[in-house]
């Protein structure tokens, strides 16, 4: 009942009303002035005083208005309705009065007025139909108020459904990893490889701070979400020593482009899992990011050399599902997520639309000299790559 009143604004209401009743003052002048031409204008000013009795009653109506919010509607109608019956006559009754005061105590001319009963329930009516507006209006006002409202608050929850979405699709992709770098622990552990084991516990340590750190409905540079894909192939490339060789670029102008933080790792995973974890030989991850034509471009590509032949197909699974549906989330059908396989890559490609952080859009001709790159970004300019 509270939130409903909260819609059903004073303020609104004695500016509707007030607007209203001067409207009709309006309309009526010309033959209030008929009516009293051969008579001074404070005749006339008089005659059209009643519309200040007509406002505070159109203003006790909306306090029913307000009242009644949340009622049974028929019964409210009900109720209404008998408002405005007893205020035109309240109204009609008080011309009488003021004009017969007027006219035995200070202007006898008023008595040549026309005062039959016709008249009178002519006036009734009139009053009636222009109080019915005005509670109109009044409905008007709080079903704008209160669709505004709602529209508000179903965007609000549909942000928040969003939000919680892409909560679960960045919290999702952790227990993979962890699962198989935890295994690798363990069996570093087993085969007494202690350093390696207390090295791979101290970078899976530094990977959970950085990216648990990160708020998944924030955008980060594209400098820092490759940071974080070097700590977490720093742990991989002790897990798989010398089958894992990266090679990572990215260009100046790509490094201050804003994505959706956590989301390459996932593509760097899934070549983790589907290109170096079955193969028997040296396999090379390459990440290149790239400005192209107003979009910021991140490229992961695997070898599939050596593969054994279950694994000829394999290149999906539930990290490129979520990259997806995280970028649909957030930028619909503005961005994009492609994989293309032949016998010797897998590769993923993200396009997303261009944005720095300061809102502006990169120029997708390319006429506009690049901003100079991030320290981090300036250290990738140049390809490398390191067999570990």
């Amino acid at each position: 009942m509270h939130d409903l009143k909260a819609h059903a604004s004073w303020r609104e209401a004695i500016f509707h009303t007030v607007g209203l009743w001067l409207f009709i003052l309006l309309i009526f002048l010309p033959m209030m002035l008929e009516r009293h031409r051969t008579r001074d204008l404070a005749s006339v000013a008089l005659d059209g005083s009643a519309v200040l009795l007509s406002m505070l009653l159109a203003l006790g109506l909306f306090a029913l208005y307000r009242r009644t919010l949340g009622w049974p509607n028929l019964q409210r109608a009900a109720i209404l309705l008998a408002g405005v019956v007893a205020a035109a006559l309240a109204q009609t009754l008080f011309d009488y009065l003021v004009t017969s005061l007027v006219e035995r105590n200070f202007m006898e001319t008023w008595q040549d007025l026309p005062q039959n009963m016709r008249r009178r329930f002519g006036a009734a009516f009139n009053y009636f139909c222009v109080f019915a507006v005005n509670v109109a209006l009044f409905q008007f006002a709080f079903a704008r108020r209160w669709s505004a409202a709602r529209d508000r608050q179903l965007a609000e929850a549909r942000e928040r459904a969003q939000q919680a979405q892409l909560t679960a699709l960045r919290y999702q992709l952790n227990p993979h990893f962890l699962f198989n770098t935890l295994n690798s622990i363990s069996a570093l552990i087993v085969t007494r490889r202690n350093d390696d084991a207390e090295e791979m516990t101290e970078k899976l340590s530094r990977f959970l701070r950085t990216s648990l750190a990160f708020d998944p409905s924030e955008l980060v540079p594209v400098d820092e979400e490759l940071s974080l894909v070097e700590e977490y192939l720093d742990i991989e490339a002790v897990r798989f020593g010398r089958k894992l060789s990266i090679a990572l670029s990215c260009e100046p102008a790509a490094g201050g482009q804003l994505i959706p933080g956590f989301l390459v790792q996932p593509l760097v995973e899934n070549a983790v899992k589907h290109g170096v974890a079955p193969a028997r030989g040296l396999v090379t991850i390459r990440i290149a990011a790239r400005l192209e034509g107003g979009m910021v471009c991140i490229r992961v590509e695997n070898d599939r050399v050596d593969l054994p032949e279950e694994e000829s197909s394999a290149g999906a699974g539930v990290g490129l599902a979520n990259v997806r549906r995280r970028l649909e989330a957030v930028y619909g059908a503005a961005a994009s997520l492609t994989t293309d396989a032949d016998e010797r890559l897998f590769s993923a490609e993200i396009r997303i639309p261009a944005s720095k952080r300061d809102g502006r859009t990169a120029d997708p001709a390319g006429d506009s000299p690049a901003p100079a790159a991030p320290a981090a970004a300036r250290r990738r300019d140049k390809p490398k790559s390191v067999a570990v």
